[in-house]
């Protein structure tokens, strides 16, 4: 396997999000592993499940700075799935919680649909909302953290 096909792959890894690549050509195996990949376990392409070397990736940047700050002033609300956040039921209604407001445990936070469900994302843990980390009908990630509450 040429090294430009290699790099293609390896910067494709990198881009995608994907947490492992194997590819198997002729008598060429490339395993490439993306370290800094936020993607759950479990999401893996096999062109050939055979031992391979592995080629780390290096991380795509990330903002790591401003999450390692937020987790110094409260606890750190997170996206229990992948889908879309919304602040509140629908676009005519208040928003379920502000920044400065109260919240009890099983409070509704917000809404995250996902394939065409909405699920309420509840407070775990009582305190004030601190920071809202996401915008009204953003795409969140899986563990994406979404509210800051101290």
């Amino acid at each position: 396997m040429d090294l430009r096909k290699l790099k293609t792959l390896i910067d494709l890894v990198s881009e995608s999000g994907i947490s492992e690549l194997e590819v198997n050509e002729g008598e060429d195996r490339a395993r490439i592993v993306n370290a800094g990949s936020p993607a759950p376990a479990g999401h893996v392409v096999y062109a050939n499940p055979a031992p391979a070397q592995a080629i780390p990736v290096a991380p795509a940047a990330t903002s790591a700075p401003a999450q390692e700050a937020a987790v110094e002033t409260g606890f750190i609300a997170r996206a229990p799935m992948v889908g879309t956040f919304y602040r509140a039921p629908n676009p005519e209604s208040p928003n379920f919680v502000n920044v400065g407001d109260t919240v009890k445990v099983g409070q509704t936070l917000c809404i995250i649909e996902a394939m065409k469900l909405l699920n309420e994302i509840e407070s775990e843990k009582d305190g004030v909302i601190k920071e809202i980390l996401c915008e009204n009908g953003q795409g969140v990630e899986f563990d994406q953290p979404i509210f800051v509450i101290a």
